[in-house]
């Protein structure tokens, strides 16, 4: 669940329930996703939560793709930790276990005013044989650290039967007793205002120790007496993180890994990606440009070029000669026998044109700023959205007309389109971010990125709808009122004309659908603090294709407020997106 879901969409309801019932409410409906055959791919389409191999870390004999991991107090009954492996955590505690399961056990208290949830001593568990079952069921993609609590029997007990699912323990007992039961690391907890006495010999006895505790103060002050104390050991923190730049305070204070608790429910599901960037952003990258970047460049200048050409004839010609010639009859006949017929076809083209426009100045952008710093989200924004535009050239044919212009087009544009798949084909890179604190200028880029992604969904829906017009029944109700004629008049003119009509229609429902997935993806995907050029081609890319589809309603006579509707509302919501998003996107470090 994405940071702009979850805040907009799901907290506010959320807030309204008891905190059990809202937290079992949002973890099983993720494990319900994450259960599908598809679900880590729609996880992963929503969040996108990978890792840049620049930040993984080996301690203690296991391997880390990244140093931040959610605590088991979040998902005490494992009802969410099967889509929790997806969200790109390095690690994940599971947690605490008993041998029997203590579901009647107070429930954490939660403090909205001071952004803090008081969790019970004693914790819920669903007891040692659920645990097993529940974990069977998880695609191992981080290691699991095992956080077990109980008489000393016990626990014997359950490292035995957890060790082939564990990577780590984790246990709230001094005892040293333990550390002969498993070669795999144990951690021992203790709270961020231990003496220094008690600190020093545990670091002796077992492989590393977790600070767990509230206060962020607290915890770093613990980390920077551990470190002194021995750097060479293990040190783990859990709490006290509600913003990225507290996670690298403690990282650079000396943790090795971070978990998350309450940060996790009150800055929200984002807040590992925002570390994870921001981590990133710390690291030095590779500069040189990434080839191939340059033809997916001129991939987007032709179909800007080409938008261009197709304003130039919806201005002037409107059809052109071989269209007359698949019609039988010149324009002029169009003209005398309605008027509106051509004004239609100028709308429709228009707007394709527009469309084409707006396409081509994204993916230009992409290729400019995204592919070729080797950003591998850029790339598949790219990728997803051409390859859905070139599929579309067969809806041109859907009802019996084919344009060979459009398969000039398509030829042509299609040698720059492989050669740059080709040459960028091992791009690997990830995002980084500017975001350090949970300032106004973020909170109001939720509901800008909100924005944006209902827009690009907007566009895909609408692309869909109007391409299925396109092979179907070609016009909206609307669209007969504005012409005055009905489909059979049209056809007892000239049986030709539905189709050339239909082949416009389909052509800009193609166009609409594939850069309505450019702004739903570059929305869901390309959204860091900083990322201004992500806001430019928000803002010069959406202008040619709004210009054009209002301003030709409003130039033919065709302003049916039903009709324009979804346009306005498009435009609102674009409009919206810019002005909330742009002291995020646009600066560094925003007040």
């Amino acid at each position: 669940m994405p940071d702009w879901s979850y805040h907009i969409i799901f907290k506010p309801m959320l807030t309204k329930l008891s905190p059990y019932t809202s937290r079992e409410f949002i973890h099983r409906g993720m494990n319900a996703i994450a259960s599908l055959p598809v679900g880590s791919h729609i996880i992963n389409f929503l969040g996108r939560e990978e890792c840049s191999p620049l930040l993984e870390k080996q301690l203690d004999g296991v391997k880390y793709n990244n140093p931040v991991g959610l605590s088991g107090k979040i998902d005490p009954l494992l009802s969410g930790t099967k889509a929790f492996s997806h969200l790109g955590f390095g690690f994940i505690e599971i947690g605490p276990i008993t041998m029997k399961p203590s579901l009647n056990a107070q429930l954490p208290i939660i403090n909205r005013e001071d952004k803090q949830i008081h969790f019970p001593c004693k914790h819920e568990s669903i007891g040692l044989e659920t645990t097993i079952d529940k974990l069977t069921t998880i695609k191992k993609k981080q290691p699991l650290f095992m956080r077990i609590s109980g008489s000393k029997a016990e626990i014997f007990t359950m490292i035995q039967e957890l060790d082939s699912y564990a990577d780590g323990y984790i246990i709230e007992s001094y005892d040293p007793s333990y550390v002969t039961l498993t070669s795999k690391p144990i951690y021992v907890v203790v709270p961020s205002n231990e003496k220094t006495e008690t600190l020093v010999n545990l670091f002796h006895t077992f492989s590393g120790v977790i600070i767990d505790g509230d206060s962020f103060i607290e915890i770093l002050n613990s980390v920077q007496r551990l470190k002194k104390i021995d750097s060479s050991k293990t040190i783990l923190t859990s709490g006290g993180i509600h913003e990225p730049d507290q996670a690298l305070q403690l990282l650079n204070a000396g943790a090795d890994l971070v978990m998350l608790v309450d940060g996790y429910v009150f800055s929200g599901p984002g807040l590992t990606k925002r570390i994870n960037e921001a981590l990133l952003n710390r690291v030095e990258q590779p500069s040189l440009p990434q080839k191939g970047w340059k033809s997916y460049w001129i991939f987007g200048l032709l179909i800007f070029l080409g938008g261009l050409l197709a304003l130039l004839f919806s201005l002037t010609t409107i059809i052109l000669p071989y269209d007359e010639l698949f019609l039988n009859t010149k324009k002029e006949n169009l003209w005398n026998f309605n008027d509106r017929i051509m004004l239609f076809m100028a709308h429709d083209r228009m707007t394709l044109a527009g469309t084409m426009i707006s396409g081509g100045i994204v993916y230009m952008n992409l290729a400019k700023n995204g592919i070729r710093r080797k950003l591998k989200w850029s790339k598949q924004v790219t990728d997803i959205a051409a390859i859905i535009g070139f599929l579309g050239i067969f809806l041109f044919i859907g009802y019996g007309y084919f344009d060979w212009l459009h398969l000039v087009f398509w030829i042509t544009l299609l040698p720059f389109y492989i050669y740059g798949f080709y040459q960028t084909r091992n791009v690997q890179g990830t995002p980084t971010s500017t975001n350090l604190k949970n300032h106004r200028a973020w909170q109001m880029s939720l509901l800008g990125q909100f924005l944006f992604v209902l827009l690009g969904f907007s566009f895909v829906f609408g692309g869909i709808i109007i391409s299925i017009y396109g092979v179907t029944s070609v016009f909206v109700p609307t669209d007969l009122l504005y012409i005055c004629m009905s489909i059979d008049q049209l056809q007892s003119f000239n049986e030709n004309l539905l189709s050339l009509i239909a082949h416009d229609r389909a052509g800009f429902g193609s166009a609409l659908l594939s850069v309505g997935l450019l702004v739903l993806m570059i929305a869901l995907w390309g959204y860091q603090q900083g990322n201004k050029w992500v806001w430019w081609t928000f803002f010069i890319g959406g202008l040619p294709a709004f210009i054009t589809a209002i301003y030709v309603h409003f130039a033919i006579g065709y302003t049916t407020f039903i009709h324009l509707l979804p346009a306005y509302f498009a435009f609102i919501v674009y409009i919206c997106g810019l002005i909330v998003s742009y002291s995020y996107l646009s600066k560094i470090n925003p007040e």
